[in-house]
């Protein structure tokens, strides 16, 4: 059976996480640790987890972002690091019409822990700012 975004909000329920919906197929989930805000959206066919981790500072832009493709090469499982407008972003993509619960979850579980183990190598950017 195809899936919608209905699936999407119970998957959020089903998992106990705080969350807005301020639009239809638009989901700002709340109190994650560590993170301001951990967005889900459907767009067309996919569903997009998005993250902002940092703004990009104004020196070390280049340590940063070398630091940022090392990390999508070696340790990211779901998702990867990017650059939207002026933010350094956590983003993965995945199918909606096929996208149970363990999957959700797993990707979820995945880019949260990504954040939390990279918070000492990205911190140092933070503070060059």
């Amino acid at each position: 059976m195809p899936r919608g975004p209905e699936d999407i909000e119970s998957y959020l329920i089903k998992m106990e996480l705080p969350y807005e919906s301020p639009k239809a197929g638009f989901w700002v989930v709340r109190g994650a640790p560590g993170i301001e805000s951990f967005v889900v959206s459907v767009g067309g066919p996919v569903v997009v987890f998005r993250i902002k981790v940092m703004e990009v500072p104004p020196a070390n832009r280049e340590e940063l972002f070398r630091t940022l493709l090392e990390l999508n090469a070696t340790d990211m499982i779901h998702g990867s690091y990017g650059l939207e407008g002026p933010n350094v972003v956590l983003v993965d993509c995945l199918e909606l019409e096929n996208l149970d619960f363990n999957e959700f979850q797993a990707t979820f579980d995945d880019m949260t822990m990504a954040l939390a183990n990279h918070y000492q190598r990205l911190a140092k950017f933070r503070a060059a700012a």
